[in-house]
């Protein structure tokens, strides 16, 4: 039986990486539902203007959109930040694990500082949100959990060999982490969108090797309202595995039905081919 998410008027969200990208969108869906929303991020100026933009998607003066500045990759910060939304509303029903960093690169060229980033991040950021939020659902035997990995957490990708770990670790933390809870009646979800116009993007496509842009260069880029919306219904349909979009679709199913062709195709045409282009570029200019 399907565990279906509440997004009810009077519950409480708590969204991690809340001040922009897909948690900034997810935010807007859920107090368009009536729900009190809690954004977690680190910057504050960011925070009050995400504050500013979701306040306009409530249903009622009485909804309450929050704001904690906090540094999820840190035990004590985020502590810190669940004790504060439950003391100012309620425990929260519902956790958006959005917040997450990605710094492509060639794997001899990235520091191993960057690495531990990533992991810190996007997968013990996870984890340490998921684990202060637990108790409270445990104890009301209800909540509700949506861990947000990436097409990069399902399918291995040139120039990702930091990012696409971290976000392995995050399925396979939840992957386990919905066979657990379920038997308590907590609902877990786990989204993998591809590409998304997000500042995250506009960041990352400054540091992408040219092999990994014209991997980028096969799709094109969702909204972040886009995947938003097909997360909300998602989760609200008690789906498990959510996957935005056609692109994603298609690379993640065809991958699960042949590893070797998706393999075939990205690394021995694909990449072989950019990675052709490139050198002839270098050497043109040289």
């Amino acid at each position: 039986m399907k565990i279906k998410a509440r997004l009810e008027p009077g519950n409480v969200a708590l969204v991690t990486g809340g001040s922009s990208g897909i948690g900034k969108a997810i935010a807007c869906g859920l107090a368009e539902r009536g729900m009190h929303v809690w954004l977690v991020a680190q910057r504050r100026e960011l925070l009050e203007s995400a504050r500013i933009e979701v306040e306009t998607h409530r249903q009622s003066p009485n909804q309450i959109i929050g704001i904690v500045s906090a540094d999820v990759s840190e035990l004590d910060q985020a502590r810190m930040a669940v004790k504060q939304v439950s003391e100012k509303s309620a425990p929260p029903y519902l956790l958006i694990n959005s917040a997450g960093v990605t710094y492509p690169g060639y794997v001899q060229d990235l520091d191993i500082d960057v690495f531990h980033w990533m992991m810190e991040v996007n997968y013990f950021g996870t984890v340490y949100m998921t684990k202060e939020i637990l108790p409270a659902m445990l104890n009301r035997g209800s909540g509700y959990i949506l861990n947000i990995s990436s097409v990069g957490g399902h399918l291995a990708l040139f120039g990702y060999t930091a990012y696409g770990a971290s976000k392995f670790a995050v399925r396979g933390f939840t992957d386990a982490l919905r066979q657990e809870l379920k038997i308590y009646g907590i609902g877990v979800s786990i989204l993998y969108p591809s590409d998304t116009m997000t500042p995250q993007l506009e960041f990352e496509n400054k540091f992408k090797p040219a092999e990994t842009k014209a991997l980028a260069n096969l799709g094109n880029p969702m909204t972040a309202e886009a995947v938003s919306k097909a997360t909300i219904k998602g989760i609200e349909r008690g789906q498990y595995r959510l996957i935005p979009g056609l692109d994603g679709k298609f690379w993640i199913r065809l991958n699960e039905l042949s590893f070797g062709l998706v393999n075939f195709i990205i690394g021995d045409t694909i990449i072989a081919d950019a990675h052709k282009k490139k050198n002839s570029s270098h050497n043109n200019e040289v």
